[in-house]
């Protein structure tokens, strides 16, 4: 078994390939590459670890700190389950060599995964993720752990959640929240956000009311990821209490789901938009706005009215963590749930989005409905959708094949005016609509994301989508069209 990783980490099925076995030569590869690559003289490197609340997540984060220590590394091991962003954080406060986080994220509960942070805090290059490839190729037999009394320098236990709430607290609005007294409810998906999010709720003054803070590594049956159809009691229990709004987060919160005080579920290309719109109106107009080329050209619309240029990059954060790390990007976002904003984190911070949504709420004393309808008066509507499909790796490969031999000249009726394959295959039409067709980094899926410049024109996307996949004879998986309002 070959230890690969994706747009976000080495992430496998539990007890299949995701073993104490390969956690430890992951490890081990880690430990050789953050020892080759460290510019310390007379100190050793150190690393930040952390975990999730998945099965057996922090015994996988033992094993990884014993690894590490008995390879000379100096290892801060978190005192709980920890959010990815909290992890990312602390790498740049400790003046870290790096990270690792034991998780899966959004994924189902039957994975578990191995996320590698250099010390700029965000995700790990492809040029980094092969280098440790390449050590972990060149490991031979089994590693072993190790006495404590081998290590030179002991594991240090540590909290990181005051430091990191005292960073958030600079970078939001407090006092407006205060003000606003808003009602809140708010689904922690059984994951590491509890504590965080609801508790600088509670001390900015809003009532809130806290759901799934139970630790469940069934995620109470369904992936812990805030899409629509995971979050039906959010979206009750807004209904019910009338609530202000309704906030979520993943298993380890580094992604947000946002449902308004009419329960509607607002997509991430819907909340990017109004938070890049609501930090030009209230922040230090910055030069740039990054988003992958995945997600909602509104951004682009926006950005022209206000003379900004738009950085567009493959998919994963990794990309848009680059960008921030520039310091001239005042936000950068993804579609599937990902921002982070400027003198933060080259990381996704799902209780960052979250905690501005309630500030952009406060502070312009609107509905959020009333919000959006109005960026949409300013700016136009757009009509973004997905669909995601499970292939066999053969299917996947025929499909990418045929893309990449026989690319199309039409589709839904409309010629296609540019395309790129910087990552997977996306076809830009003569009206501005496009299509990009790419397999997942992450599960064994295809997904096509396209956007229509009318309902009829995303319904008409989606329908040729479907149909690029029925070739095949492969069934739908997911399907989020576009709804009109």
């Amino acid at each position: 078994m070959s230890i690969k990783f994706g747009t976000s980490g080495w992430r496998a099925v539990i007890a299949d390939e995701f073993t104490f076995p390969n956690v430890r030569k992951a490890s081990r590869a880690i430990a050789d590459y953050v020892k080759s690559n460290s510019t310390r003289r007379n100190s050793p490197p150190k690393i930040i670890i952390g975990y999730d609340t998945r099965f057996n997540s922090k015994e996988f984060a033992l094993s990884a700190a014993n690894i590490l220590a008995s390879n000379g590394i100096k290892v801060f091991l978190t005192n709980r389950d920890t959010p990815t962003p909290v992890i990312s954080f602390q790498i740049i406060d400790k003046m870290a060599d790096g990270g690792i986080n034991i998780t899966a994220s959004h994924n189902p509960p039957e994975y578990n995964g191995l996320k590698f942070s250099p010390s700029h805090g965000g995700p790990a290059a492809p040029a980094v993720t092969k280098a440790i490839e390449k050590h972990v190729a060149k490991i031979k037999g089994e590693v072993e752990e190790m006495p404590l009394s081998c290590f030179k320098y002991p594991i240090e236990e540590f909290n990181p959640k005051a430091r990191y709430i005292e960073r958030i607290k600079k970078l939001i609005c407090l006092t407006a929240i205060r003000r606003a007294k808003l009602k809140v409810i708010v689904d922690l998906m059984h994951g590491t956000g509890r504590g965080y999010l609801d508790e600088i709720l509670k001390d900015a003054g809003c009532k809130i009311e806290v759901l799934n803070k139970n630790l469940d590594p069934l995620f109470g049956g369904h992936p812990p990821e805030p899409a629509k159809e995971n979050l039906d009691k959010l979206i009750a229990e807004v209904k019910k209490r009338r609530a202000n709004l309704g906030l979520a987060l993943d298993g380890d919160a580094d992604r947000f789901g946002i449902a308004d005080e009419k329960g509607r579920f607002y997509t991430p290309n819907e909340v990017i938009s109004l938070l890049f719109k609501h930090l030009v109106d209230t922040r230090e107009r910055l030069g740039q706005v990054a988003r992958t080329h995945s997600t909602t050209t509104l951004i682009d619309r926006i950005a022209h009215r206000y003379g900004i240029e738009v950085i567009e990059t493959p998919i994963g954060f990794k990309y848009i963590g680059e960008v921030l790390s520039k310091k001239d990007c005042i936000i950068g976002g993804e579609e599937s749930g990902g921002l982070s904003i400027a003198n933060h984190l080259p990381e996704k911070d799902g209780i960052l989005a979250c905690l501005l949504v309630v500030e952009m709420v406060a502070m312009q004393r609107k509905k959020l409905s009333r919000i959006l309808k109005d960026l949409y008066r300013e700016f136009g509507k757009s009509y973004p959708g997905k669909l995601n499909f499970t292939l066999t790796e053969d299917e996947k490969s025929r499909l990418l094949n045929m893309l990449d031999k026989h690319p199309p000249k039409k589709i839904a009726g409309l010629k296609i005016s540019e395309s790129n394959r910087v990552d997977g295959y996306k076809f830009i039409l003569e009206d501005s609509s496009w299509v990009l067709i790419r397999p997942s980094g992450t599960e064994p899926l295809v997904r096509c994301h396209f956007e229509g410049t009318s309902h009829n024109k995303a319904k008409k996307l989606a329908t040729y989508c479907q149909n690029l996949i029925r070739l095949f004879k492969l069934p739908l998986k997911i399907a989020t069209p576009p709804e009109e309002d």
